[in-house]
């Protein structure tokens, strides 16, 4: 998907007025990862002082406060339960929990439910296989869960396989983003490089639709830390195996391609059974349940680390709107929205979307009103929203995947860009207008960004060229320290903004779908 940026002056004016919105992803370099954190965590008592004035009394109840309140609950579950958030562990189930209880105890006006599904739990059975074919002369590829000695690596919910004869390796145009790059491959594995406006989830739903054997990701290259195989994953329903190889490795097939290269593989799983969790979904109490908005985020973070920005910063934050809406509701002086608004937790999302899905799958077939899929007019999703290098952004919705749903264009473009490979994906294919705010994880600041940053916003909030917008994703960093207190506040109160906008619009239906909903 392709970005455009939004002055940071001009950020909520933006969203109170279309209602979009969105935040451009960066990589934060580890050389500044120190620097970056003691600078930004210190100067939080100064940043927030001085708050921006929204025309949005849900904009005004956002509190800096509050939200740190709850990741500090997160922080600590994480530290009692081996220093993760991860399902199918003790630190997953007390966020649950915690969000569940909270919701429950402090708050009047919300609806309160338990969706609980199951995970299917696997594991290599053993290392890999991957050999090539080329001109006669054999190659076994170097398979190291080090990743810096690695010449491919396992690609998160590939499927088992195991060829017997070599088949033909064709190397796939264009990254791979569109459905024409994925034309006559039938029969054969796909190797594609990493990189472009789509998601390796994305490119693995394309190339399932085009019926290849396998697939073969390789890193780009472009940059020092591009070269190595990287941990991936396809969507959780994926039926297609899958590796991801180095720059170096996927280079050499690449051009070996031109002379007719074939590749054999063997991936073998071990089935570990299911295990149960869940998602949870507050309801106000009013607004028409046959048309409903939902705000979703997900509550599951990564085994490496606590995760606090991925994704307890969202989750915080669902929990903050959620609670200071019903409070709202329960003044004589806020006007309630026509709309019923349906915050939820997704389970299981950094497994592949599983929690958001199930949630879908069942909207498809439920025939109570008020669950129904066409009860729905509207999901958006808060992931990310904390990340110390940020940089606002709007989301161009003309790049959406092949397949998305007309119907769902016109809305998701007045609503938010469509928001890769997020919770909001399954509301997506399903048609239903769809976006969300996050701060990102894997793109890099420029000078003049930094530049602008520092005019708009000051030096201190400007961050650094060149550096990371999230130094610790997916890493044990990943605490109550990685978190920017000024652009995380305003981020969930321009989110608060453009959820009160679209809650009190007089006809969500027309405007979101003026050409009619599937």
């Amino acid at each position: 998907m392709a970005l455009f940026e939004s002055s940071p002056k001009n950020i909520f004016i933006t969203l109170c007025i279309v209602g979009l919105f969105g935040i451009i992803t960066f990589i934060l370099s580890a050389a500044t990862l120190g620097t970056l954190n003691r600078r930004f965590y210190s100067i939080s008592s100064t940043v927030t002082s001085s708050k921006p004035k929204f025309n949005s009394v849900l904009a005004e109840t956002i509190r800096i406060d509050d939200l740190m309140n709850h990741l500090k609950q997160f922080q600590r579950i994480a530290d009692e339960s081996n220093g993760n958030r991860a399902i199918n562990t003790r630190g997953f189930n007390e966020t649950v929990n915690y969000i569940y209880n909270y919701l429950q105890n402090q708050v009047n006006g919300l609806k309160i439910k338990r969706e609980t599904f199951l995970i299917r739990n696997f594991a290599l059975a053993k290392d890999p296989i991957l050999l090539s074919l080329i001109n006669g002369t054999v190659k076994n590829f170097t398979y190291s869960s080090n990743l810096a000695r690695s010449e491919f690596t396992y690609v998160n919910y590939s499927t088992s396989t195991n060829f017997t004869d070599y088949v033909r390796v064709i190397n796939i145009p264009n990254l791979g983003c569109t459905a024409d790059d994925w034309k006559n491959v039938s029969g054969l594995v796909a190797l594609v490089k990493g990189g472009g406006t789509c998601t390796y989830a994305e490119k693995g739903i394309l190339a399932a639709n085009s019926g290849i054997r396998a697939l073969l990701f390789y890193n780009h290259g472009e940059k020092f830390y591009s070269l190595a195989p990287i941990i991936t994953r396809l969507r959780y329903n994926n039926q297609l195996p899958a590796l991801f190889l180095s720059y170096t490795a996927g280079q050499a097939l690449a051009d070996a391609a031109l002379v007719g290269a074939t590749v054999k593989l063997q991936i073998e799983l071990q089935n570990l059974g299911t295990y149960p969790v869940d998602n949870i979904c507050a309801d106000t109490i009013n607004g028409d349940p046959k048309q409903t908005i939902v705000v979703g985020s997900h509550s599951d973070g990564v085994q490496v680390g606590p995760g606090i920005n991925d994704n307890g910063s969202g989750t915080a934050a669902n929990l903050v709107l959620a609670t200071n809406l019903a409070r709202l509701y329960q003044t004589t002086t806020y006007i309630k929205y026509k709309y019923r608004i349906r915050f939820c937790w997704w389970a299981a999302e950094e497994i592949g979307l599983a929690g958001s899905s199930y949630h879908v799958q069942n909207a498809r077939n439920a025939t109570v009103v008020g669950e129904r899929l066409q009860d729905y007019l509207l999901n958006l999703n808060f992931d990310m929203a904390g990340s110390p290098n940020f940089i606002f952004g709007i989301y161009d919705a003309k790049t959406a995947i092949n397949g998305t749903p007309s119907s769902a264009l016109p809305g998701s473009t007045k609503i938010t860009e469509l928001y890769r490979d997020c919770d909001y994906g399954p509301f997506l294919t399903a048609g239903i207008a769809a976006g969300g705010v996050a701060t990102g994880s894997d793109a890099i600041k420029t000078a003049a960004q930094r530049e602008k940053y520092q005019q708009s916003v000051g030096k201190n909030n400007a961050g650094f060229a060149g550096a990371a917008l999230d130094p610790c994703y997916h890493q044990p960093c990943d605490t109550l320290k990685n978190i920017h207190l000024f652009g995380y506040e305003n981020l969930v109160q321009a989110a608060a903004y453009g959820l009160e906008f679209l809650g009190q619009h007089e006809n969500l239906l027309t405007w979101l779908y003026p050409d009619g909903r599937l």
